[in-house]
């Protein structure tokens, strides 16, 4: 796993993260790695059906368009992929 080294920290800064650190039961390395963790972390990860979904509510099909689709639908398993 790769290593950060963060010079020049000011020094209330660095007691700054100590006292959270200590609030939250934590090293002073698990706050800070906390605090990058939640800088960078997508603030909503859309899953693919969730998305797929959106994207079908948007077409605002007819009944009649829906019920085409509906029967182009096989109701079979689908088969597991072979490589060979």
């Amino acid at each position: 796993m790769p290593s950060i080294t963060v010079r020049n920290v000011p020094d209330e800064i660095h007691r700054a993260l100590k006292v959270r650190a200590a609030r939250h039961g934590r090293s002073t390395e698990a706050e800070i790695r906390y605090i990058l963790e939640e800088s960078v972390r997508p603030e909503k990860r859309l899953g693919l059906g969730s998305l797929l979904m959106d994207i079908g509510q948007s077409l605002q099909l007819s009944e009649e368009e829906a019920r085409v689709l509906e029967s182009a639908r096989s109701d079979s398993p689908a088969r597991s992929a072979h490589f060979e």
